[in-house]
């Protein structure tokens, strides 16, 4: 879309939640408008304020904005980490970006080439980490960023960190306002021009979005959940019963090997950046969008919010331990080298990489959270880049401001390690590819920055207690239950169904008895490079 004059022209990935306020404080100003639309909105808001319109947005975008006159180009991400965005500076200065990696690489404009740290990288944490992408000078822009672009020079700026801290609220003022906040963001991810559902499990998290759709009034809201041939993973019968508590139009779909044998392949080709998660999302999005919708809502964010992650009692911990170590340094060393050469699990390896680092909570946490340890990484990634460095750069992204508390430290690394560089990325490729669009009310700016002013020991209680008392609707089944993840039984699927073209990918790790994530890793990069 382009202003009248010709001069600003923009290209737009995402929703703008508040661009109806946004749109009358500019028509108030004297902007003349040509339509209703929220892209239009970015548009005279960019001509008004430059850069510092981003400040304005509450949403989910990746937008760029081409400025005739001045022959610039002003890209920016959502504060997040919602929306993707790629880009790569060619060697005569032109600047290619996309939604998608792969639009990039079949553009033909860009180096094949492997960048050996993000394969490091990818094979230890499962995702790639912004701001690298696996192929050499092609990279993501980090959230709540913007980039300024000439012929000559590229200028980046960040203009919001995720930041614990603040005038404290706590007690029952803490719940009340976080209730507010949350009531709040379900209602401005409900604005739509069609129908918006959600994607319901037997989880907190996405009770709690249908609890406060109910009390917010919207009403004819329908669900999807998925069921699995495997009792011990199938909440389908939770998802069902909340659904009938709270009066949803339910849809729900039984998932056996047979069934996801037939959409296994186009998933693969439908991946961006290899990750090991995406198919669960894959699938409930397929299944929605046969039903008819184009937009519902996930509970993605509320455990990384709320303290839902084992990660909230075993990091603190594991850094304990990290720490007591780095007391006394060469013997942290020695002990981090010989249990990562020596380490009879996969678990007692990665510990090894934990005391080979600086002592605490971001070392405790990629233990925490690794798939491989360090040096079997490298090994890995040495198979297809064997020029690898003999040191590549440890990479420490979305840590700007370090929090004082461990808990908040915590919390900070699952917003924007793993949520952002596996979560999110997954549920947009994965959505998208369905033609839905999927909505995330927890992973909100203005929701955070009033959490964030909890105190971490109010804040993440274990269950999800400070959750739970901001809405008491949840049922108690659900509230009590134990927490388990919205996961598939891959290894049995894939073992009746792709069990060679696996064992062929993963016949020649470099760990014993490697664990199914390590396997999976593996042979989803393998299918990976096959189209590149």
């Amino acid at each position: 879309m382009s202003t009248q004059d010709g001069r600003f022209t923009v290209t737009f990935n995402g929703e703008i939640y508040n661009y109806k306020e946004l749109r009358q404080e500019l028509a108030a100003a004297g902007t003349s408008f040509c339509s209703e639309s929220d892209t239009e909105v970015l548009l005279h808001l960019y001509q008004r304020h430059g850069p510092g319109m981003v400040e304005r947005l509450r949403g989910m975008f990746a937008f760029c904005i081409w400025d005739e006159q001045e022959q610039c180009a002003f890209l920016a991400r959502d504060p997040m980490g919602i929306k993707p965005l790629y880009y790569s500076v060619a060697a005569d200065g032109s600047l290619i970006f996309a939604s998608e990696l792969k639009a990039l690489r079949q553009s033909g404009m860009v180096s094949d080439q492997l960048n050996g740290e993000a394969l490091v990288a990818y094979f230890e944490t499962g995702s790639v980490p912004e701001p690298w992408t696996l192929l050499q000078n092609v990279f993501q822009l980090e959230a709540g960023c913007w980039i300024l672009w000439r012929q000559d020079r590229l200028e980046q700026h960040a203009y919001w960190h995720l930041h614990f801290g603040g005038d404290k609220i706590e007690g029952e003022e803490a719940a009340s306002s976080i209730r507010a906040a949350l009531l709040d963001s379900v209602k401005h991810h409900f604005v739509s021009d069609v129908p918006v559902g959600i994607f319901l499990s037997g989880g907190i998290d996405s009770t709690v979005l249908l609890a406060l759709a109910r009390a917010a009034g919207f009403s004819g809201i329908k669900t999807f959940s998925i069921g699995v041939d495997d009792q011990a993973l199938d909440e389908s019968g939770v998802a069902r019963e909340t659904a009938r508590h709270f009066g949803s139009e339910h849809h729900e779909l039984q998932l056996s090997g047979s069934i996801a044998e037939e959409s296994f392949a186009e998933f693969l080709q439908c991946g961006d950046q290899p990750s090991i998660d995406g198919f669960n999302t894959y699938t409930v999005s397929r299944f929605a969008r046969h039903c008819g919708m184009k937009v519902v809502l996930s509970g993605l964010g509320g455990d990384e919010m709320f303290g839902g992650y084992p990660s909230f009692s075993t990091v603190p911990e594991l850094a304990r331990f990290s720490r007591m170590a780095g007391c006394v340094p060469p013997l942290a060393g020695l002990l981090g080298n010989l249990l990562e050469r020596f380490g009879s699990t996969t678990r007692v390896r990665r510990l090894g990489t934990m005391f080979a680092r600086p002592p605490g909570i971001q070392s405790a946490y990629r233990a925490f959270r690794s798939t491989f340890s360090l040096k079997s990484a490298r090994i890995l990634a040495q198979r297809y880049v064997p020029d690898l460095p003999r040191e590549v750069s440890d990479y420490d992204p979305g840590m700007r401001i370090y929090p004082t508390n461990d808990l908040d430290q915590v919390s900070k690394l699952e917003l924007s390690r793993y949520m952002r560089n596996q979560l999110l990325k997954d549920s947009d490729t994965m959505s998208m590819a369905h033609g839905l669009e999927l909505r995330v009310p927890f992973v909100d700016r203005v929701l955070f920055e009033t959490v964030a002013r909890v105190p971490a020991a109010q804040r993440l209680r274990p269950g999800k207690q400070m959750l739970l008392d901001a809405v008491p609707e949840v049922p108690a089944n659900i509230a009590k239950a134990h927490k388990r993840g919205f996961i598939f039984p891959f290894e049995k699927w894939l073992q009746a169904s792709w069990g060679n073209e696996f064992e062929k990918a993963t016949r020649t790790m470099p760990d014993a008895n490697p664990t199914w994530y390590q396997r999976w890793s593996v042979f989803v990069l393998e299918r990976w490079l096959e189209n590149k």
